[in-house]
């Protein structure tokens, strides 16, 4: 594909993933906030137990909630999306009444809702899910066969919600403990899901019972079905915290092209627990399954369809050469086991914290085996695929995505404030201590954006409203009189003063420019800016 092509593809990717209505609904705010009927209860424990009928493209079955509460209340919201039909709740044998809004359905609970006591729901639903037209940017059950003619099924639901397929709490704040998924499917077909397997039943119906136990907190659209005629290969990575089980599940043709392209996946896990520390779901494993998409985050189930090549599905997204060292998506979505699946944002409108940090993952992987200089022409390279359309940020509860720019826009942020903490020993710890401080939760822009300022000891309020809440980019307006250098930032916050360092007749000097014109004596007069720097630059004459 040519290059061109390639960056107008991935952009319009990207831009799907993040495109939303600008005039908000009722459904939106339903959808994105933490409405009163979520609030009172804390999610313990799911046991979501279906049947997949692949040939009718339905799904039937339950999910049972359990839940503490933390306050007395009388109706709980759950969310299925139609044309999905919950057909009916139950709790201690008595149905309940259900009374459904678009995607939000309202459950009148009889029962006393004591106060720190646990209590379960049996929500009972079927139907035909949505189905997903050009997974994983629109979201559903992919329903597709592979080249012998066999089904090959799986769902993707990021963004659009997990209850596109499955009744639960949708909404990023409150993961679940822990999960149970038994997936019923035709007796020659497997089903793989998030965590281990516990246990395979086989039914006189000639159907199969797959069932998946997730032993750590998870997020909705992080829990997936992948059915397809797999064969399955493994291997043990040492790792910083013992032995992690990695497993493998590809469509039986794939099986060799997967040994050799899957060698990536040990080797990510190296360069990643070096920089993020260590992987964070050793009791659930780690595994890459094969899917009719191009790939996804799911926890512990990382899904796998980049043609078994290297780069973004054999393209370079940097133009560097570097891209084309690794597989774009054993190394992304893996990433995002840290970043998304650990460290979760609470608000879909903080995404960028699940995708910037991810998207700089990739030049990490790069800077460990390839070397720093490397790693930034990778993340540079990825520059001319920035949009600055809208803020990365978008609006918060309604289920609002801000700008696809929340990958490569974040990434050279992140790359940029690397550049400003300086000591790169010091940095590595940063990142690393970002999934100590936050593991397993759900967290805002603000508890990131507080952490990087206490760590590194810099004020990064304009810094972060400059590349996170804006769309310009600064500019370095300089020029010469005689042997001062006279200087200013412009297209810029208030009061935004970051260092940046130029290289004077190759000799590195810090200058901290901002809106105010300033002057510097230099020895020489050729100066050229750090491009390790987010910024734009103007030679005034």
């Amino acid at each position: 594909m040519h290059k061109f092509s390639l960056f107008v593809l991935l952009t319009i990717q990207i831009q799907l993933l993040s495109a939303q209505e600008s005039n908000f609904t009722r459904q939106d705010s339903l959808r994105g906030t933490i409405t009163p009927e979520r609030a009172w209860w804390d999610l313990t424990y799911y046991h979501l137990d279906i049947a997949v009928n692949p040939d009718k493209k339905t799904i039937s079955g339950k999910n049972t909630i359990y839940y503490k509460v933390l306050k007395e209340h009388t109706v709980m919201q759950i969310d299925l999306q139609p044309p999905l039909k919950i057909e009916k709740v139950v709790q201690n044998n008595t149905p309940l009444q259900v009374k459904s809004e678009g995607n939000a359905h309202f459950i009148t609970l009889s029962s006393t809702q004591k106060e720190n006591s646990i209590q379960a729901i049996e929500v009972y639903y079927s139907g035909t899910p949505r189905e997903a037209v050009r997974a994983p940017w629109d979201g559903g059950i992919s329903w597709k066969k592979d080249q012998n003619g066999n089904h090959f099924v799986a769902s993707s639901c990021q963004g659009l919600g997990a209850s596109v397929w499955w009744p639960n709490k949708d909404h990023m704040y409150d993961e679940v403990d822990s999960l149970l998924i038994s997936v019923n499917v035709p007796k020659d077909l497997m089903n793989i899901s998030n965590g281990r397997l516990r246990k395979v039943e086989n039914h006189a119906n000639k159907t199969k019972t797959y069932h998946w136990f997730v032993n750590n907190p998870i997020n909705n659209y992080g829990v997936n079905i992948n059915i397809g005629d797999y064969v399955h290969f493994g291997e043990q990575y040492q790792g910083e915290k013992g032995t992690l089980d990695m497993n493998y599940y590809v469509l039986r043709d794939n099986l060799e092209k997967a040994k050799k392209q899957f060698k990536d996946a040990p080797k990510t896990m190296k360069a990643f627990e070096h920089w993020f520390g260590p992987y964070p779901f050793y009791e659930d494993s780690y595994k890459l399954v094969e899917v009719p998409y191009l790939g996804m985050e799911h926890q512990s189930s990382v899904t796998y369809g980049n043609k078994y090549a290297n780069g973004y599905l054999g393209n370079d997204l940097s133009g560097s050469g570097w891209g084309l060292k690794f597989d774009f998506i054993i190394v992304h979505e893996s990433g995002h086991e840290w970043f998304a699946n650990n460290i979760t944002n609470r608000d879909i409108a903080d995404m960028w914290i699940h995708e910037s940090f991810t998207a700089y993952s990739e030049s990490l992987f790069v800077d460990y085996y390839y070397g720093k200089k490397a790693a930034s022409e990778y993340v540079i390279g990825t520059r001319k695929i920035i949009l600055n359309d809208k803020p990365i940020i978008g609006a918060y509860n309604v289920n609002d995505e801000g700008s696809g720019d929340m990958y490569y826009k974040g990434a050279n942020m992140l790359h940029t404030l690397r550049q400003l903490v300086e000591d790169d020993t010091k940095w590595r710890s940063i990142l690393r201590g970002l999934n100590t401080k936050f593991y397993h939760q759900t967290v805002t822009t603000k508890q990131i954006e507080d952490y990087l300022s206490t760590i590194t000891g810099i004020d990064l309020k304009q810094f972060f409203d400059q590349y996170l809440r804006d769309t310009r980019i600064p500019i370095l307006e300089y020029t010469f009189e005689k042997d001062t250098l006279k200087f200013r930032y412009t297209n810029i916050v208030e009061k935004f003063d970051m260092p940046i360092r130029i290289f004077v007749d190759g000799t590195p000097l810090w200058i901290r420019p901002n809106a105010s014109w300033q002057r510097k004596e230099l020895k020489g007069n050729k100066i050229t800016i750090d491009p390790n720097f987010y910024i734009d630059s103007t030679v005034l004459q």
